[in-house]
């Protein structure tokens, strides 16, 4: 049945990417905007134990994950996470599930080297598992940060009459479309400073700035400041509708039918 209602802001966990070339503090700005957000923070670290580098700035405890990063891997530790109770889950890095050792890529090519399907034909395998990451992070009833390491360029620019070449961050390693599923996006140079190419919350829209625990503070304001979200199981009922119609025309009437009068 279609209803009309009138746009209303609603409370919200947040969704936000970073993408940053190697060394430009992916990890270190994360750990800021969740030390912000306040409450547990989680760190699922595929970076071979970067994530402990930074145990000065705060508390926060972490899940390793080691080759091969396999999206199960990574379902496994939100799930924990989320049931002891965790604030915030920053996942670092995301893009170690998509082109990793083990991961969908690799996974990927190895199904077209198989020979059980070509490369078109494989992607039907590993496109569920790929949808399955991606709903566990909408889903979350958590805060959730993921970092993706960004393919790299050099560059020269002329500063003060010199010619300098300079590292920079391109497109996030991951796959086509995965920053259009976060609330932020944001972008760190190799001067930690971050542009936000994506932000649903006009918080950051033009600014450049170097992430700190403040900015976390200002998300949580934002995202605290709407109505209070409907009770989960009517989200999951909405969820079962969906999934039910796009099931096909029959599923969706066997779904609908005992709520029927």
């Amino acid at each position: 049945m279609i209803q009309i209602r009138k746009a209303e802001r609603r409370k919200a966990k947040l969704r936000l990417g970073i993408s940053a070339p190697s060394g430009a503090g992916k990890t270190y700005s994360a750990l800021l905007l969740a030390f912000g957000l306040g409450g547990k923070v989680g760190l699922i670290d595929s970076e071979h134990g970067s994530g402990d580098l930074y145990a000065d700035l705060g508390d926060y405890d972490i899940i390793p994950i080691t080759a091969p990063y396999t999206v199960p891997k990574y379902l496994e530790a939100i799930q924990a996470f989320e049931q002891a109770g965790y604030g915030t889950i920053i996942i670092d890095s995301l893009s170690h599930a998509w082109a990793g050792d083990g991961g969908l890529l690799d996974k990927q090519g190895k199904i077209a080297d198989s020979g059980r399907g070509n490369s078109y034909t494989a992607w039907r395998t590993v496109t569920p598992e790929h949808n399955s990451l991606v709903d566990a992070m909408l889903q979350s009833p958590c805060h959730v940060i993921a970092t993706m390491r960004a393919k790299q360029d050099y560059v020269q620019t002329e500063e003060n009459g010199r010619k300098v070449v300079k590292k920079v961050g391109l497109a996030p390693v991951q796959r086509d479309g995965m920053e259009y599923e976060f609330t932020v996006m944001l972008d760190i140079g190799m001067d930690h400073t971050a542009t936000a190419s994506k932000d649903r919350t006009q918080l950051f829209d033009g600014k450049y700035f170097k992430p700190a625990i403040q900015d976390g503070e200002r998300l949580l304001t934002w995202l605290e400041s709407g109505a209070e979200p409907p009770p989960p199981e009517v989200n999951q009922l909405l969820l079962d509708a969906q999934t039910a119609a796009n099931g096909g025309r029959d599923t969706f009437k066997a779904f609908w039918s005992p709520l029927q009068p």
